[in-house]
């Protein structure tokens, strides 16, 4: 199959060896694939990811990163076929996405970070029969694509038990702080404060249903707001992932507050214990999606009641990948972009 694949740090275009389907196993051609900040993540400091799963436990490592491996795990695509004794759970034909992970056929593995398991940068995927989910006949493929991003977010706005009488603050605005807002406003939390340096990312957060958005350089997102009674944000979720946040956000917090850890970061967190016990503080540290966070993403997407559209900008061909890639950072660039594995 084609692919776009990484090896030792490097992004190749080229054919990969065509995956093959073991019992409880989807095979799926890969129709719309989102590329993650994730992936760049991995692409310059794989190395370090593996380590660290070898070293503190984690799903990377098994993966070697001088060898080459397939990413991509906010995919759709089409099931064609499955492996010896699989229960068949999707009619072939039948369009479908998945939480990214793979239990069956004697594998687990993280889908798109594994070299028995490769992404939807790739034109075939395999895909666990267990965790598939039928994408209605009328929906987008790049929109399909964008449910597994979305879950994330919603995963995270769930972890802080919000209740509508509730004031949220989200801590940037990348695709799973605006998915966090999305969730939130799903749920009837009021108000909704994001905070984010850069405008287009502000004006991304109002769109999908923040109240207020602030520059955290000019206004402090966590001082009284005077269009809902003075009230004060008691629900924070950091969704930068830089060390140094979490201590700040301590320090800001108010008594009794909770605090969500979404943000991915992998670089050693001080925190000053006295600080968080003396206001009784909740941090609740969050993962990735489950099926009902898909389901649920899936379904506000199809429905209407969560605007996708916004989040997407170009679509791209494999030999795109690199060069997508490396222009995610910057502050006017898409949340994003899809690549159709089909062309080059």
């Amino acid at each position: 199959m084609k692919a776009a694949y990484f090896q030792d740090g490097k992004v190749l275009v080229g054919e990969q060896p065509d995956p093959v389907p073991g019992k409880g196993q989807a095979l799926v051609r890969t129709h719309s694939c989102g590329l993650c900040a994730s992936d760049v993540h991995f692409l310059h400091g794989g190395r370090n990811i593996i380590d660290l799963s070898r070293r503190l436990g984690g799903p990377y490592a098994a993966l070697d990163f001088a060898k080459p491996f397939v990413p991509g795990h906010e995919y759709v695509g089409e099931v064609l076929d499955y492996g010896p004794g699989s229960k068949r759970t999707v009619k072939a034909g039948q369009r479908v996405t998945s939480v990214p992970i793979m239990r069956t056929g004697g594998s687990h593995a993280v889908i798109g970070y594994s070299h028995e398991c490769p992404g939807g940068f790739g034109e075939l995927m395999l895909l666990d029969e267990d965790m598939i989910i039928e994408i209605p006949s009328d929906l987008d493929d790049d929109f399909a694509a964008m449910v597994e991003p979305l879950a994330v977010g919603l995963e995270h706005a769930r972890r802080g038990r919000p209740e509508k009488d509730d004031a949220a603050l989200v801590l940037g605005c990348g695709a799973i702080g605006l998915g966090v807002i999305a969730g939130l406003k799903l749920m009837g939390v009021a108000p909704i404060v994001a905070a984010d340096f850069h405008e287009g990312r502000r004006e991304m957060a109002l769109k999908m249903g923040a109240h207020i958005a602030v520059d955290p350089r000019e206004i402090s997102p966590y001082a009284p707001l005077p269009d809902f009674g003075n009230r004060q944000v008691n629900v924070i979720y950091e969704c930068v992932g830089l060390p140094g946040m979490l201590q700040q956000i301590v320090e800001a917090a108010p008594f009794d507050g909770r605090i969500v850890m979404g943000g991915y970061c992998m670089e050693e967190e001080h925190l000053f214990v006295f600080a968080a016990q003396n206001k009784r503080l909740n941090i609740q540290f969050a993962g990735g999606e489950e099926p009902q966070d898909m389901e649920l993403a899936l379904r506000s997407i199809a429905d209407g009641s969560i605007d996708i559209a916004p989040w997407l900008g170009t679509r791209i061909g494999l030999g795109e990948v690199e060069s997508a890639l490396s222009g995610m950072s910057g502050p006017s660039a898409p949340i994003r972009t899809v690549v159709d594995p089909r062309t080059l």
